[in-house]
């Protein structure tokens, strides 16, 4: 069985992450500009190989002071390293439609190891357009630190201002090419 490509639907598809801000509540933000791709045999997604890239530019939190900063050299530094970048090196079925996405992330031009929790949910026809479908949810947790996104304050109450963990969200809507 040959190859089978598959593309990202950026109309349907969002990425996201949370934060703790001064331990008491989460801040969310989204990356509006991102790509995405796998190749799989036939309809089975298991081992597919799948690449994605993020602009670091397209990053918001709906605050454009807080977004300015996030694009600075005290986080990602999106003038020098304009892109994030996974590649999948492991995506292992634990239970049917529930998988385990081990790959490579590179933040800032640091590559480190990171798994995902996916959830696949299935595939169909497009009843508009006849595009065979397929989508996933996506959770997980990094450690910014690992990434070199370092930049704190100390509160005077104890802790910090943004907590360490990073909690990644994604709904992402593949179309099967032709």
């Amino acid at each position: 069985m040959s190859a089978v490509k598959w593309v990202l639907d950026p109309a349907h598809s969002e990425l996201s992450f949370k934060v703790r801000h001064m331990m008491i509540s989460n801040v969310q933000g989204f990356f509006k500009n991102f790509s995405a791709s796998f190749e799989a045999e036939g309809d089975d997604f298991k081992q597919a190989k799948i690449n994605a890239t993020v602009d670091v530019d397209s990053i918001s939190t709906n605050q454009a002071d807080r977004d300015t900063h996030l694009k600075s050299g005290d986080f990602f530094d999106a003038a020098n390293f304009p892109q994030m970048l996974f590649e999948a090196t492991k995506f292992d079925e634990i239970r049917k439609g529930n998988y385990k996405l081990t790959g490579n992330l590179t933040i800032k031009g640091i590559t480190k190891p990171i798994e995902l929790e996916v959830e696949s949910g299935g595939i169909l026809k497009d009843p508009i357009y006849g595009n065979i479908k397929t989508g996933f949810t996506f959770t997980g947790k990094l450690s910014r630190k690992d990434w070199g996104l370092n930049w704190n304050a100390a509160l005077e109450t104890g802790g910090v201002l943004v907590s360490d963990d990073v909690r990644l969200f994604g709904e992402l809507q593949f179309v099967k090419a032709q």
